[in-house]
């Protein structure tokens, strides 16, 4: 018997998969439970049309976040550090302080756990760090850290 899984089912297949199942299997388990309907024409135009919301959401968000990787490229931000007489910063720039940069700057919310830098920084001077949106998209933002 096909059915088409509503769920993940371990061991079975992802969300909107159409699986070929054992007939008891699909009555017993899957179908009461409702991590399956069975594949009718009528299921299998549901199907379809919860692609195309899904495709179009897809969309939607990368289209919104090409939007926010174009404007946080436009400039790089400025970060201000307390330093010392030779231009090291007391203590070092983290995540959380280029989220805060971001959301003053640019007006954009985005999670400091996103943002990865790649080394430490102790100094004055431009960097790179990347933000993750999920899903395969990222970006490297630039910025610079001066002093206060």
């Amino acid at each position: 018997m096909e059915v088409i899984l509503i769920q993940d089912v371990d061991n079975l297949g992802a969300r909107n998969e159409v699986v070929k199942v054992r007939n008891g299997y699909a009555r017993n388990f899957l179908l009461p439970r409702k991590l399956a309907v069975e594949n009718s024409p009528s299921n299998l135009k549901q199907l379809e049309e919860r692609l195309k919301q899904v495709k179009k959401k897809e969309d939607k968000m990368l289209a919104e976040i090409n939007s926010v990787v174009a404007k946080l490229k436009e400039s790089a931000l400025k970060l201000g550090a307390k330093t010392g007489t030779s231009g090291k910063i007391f203590g070092s720039v983290t995540s959380l302080q280029i989220s805060r940069a971001i959301r003053e700057q640019k007006g954009f919310e985005i999670d400091r756990r996103k943002i990865s830098i790649s080394d430490e920084i102790k100094e004055l001077g431009t960097y790179k760090a990347n933000i993750d949106f999920g899903g395969g998209h990222a970006a490297e933002v630039e910025f610079e850290v001066v002093a206060e």
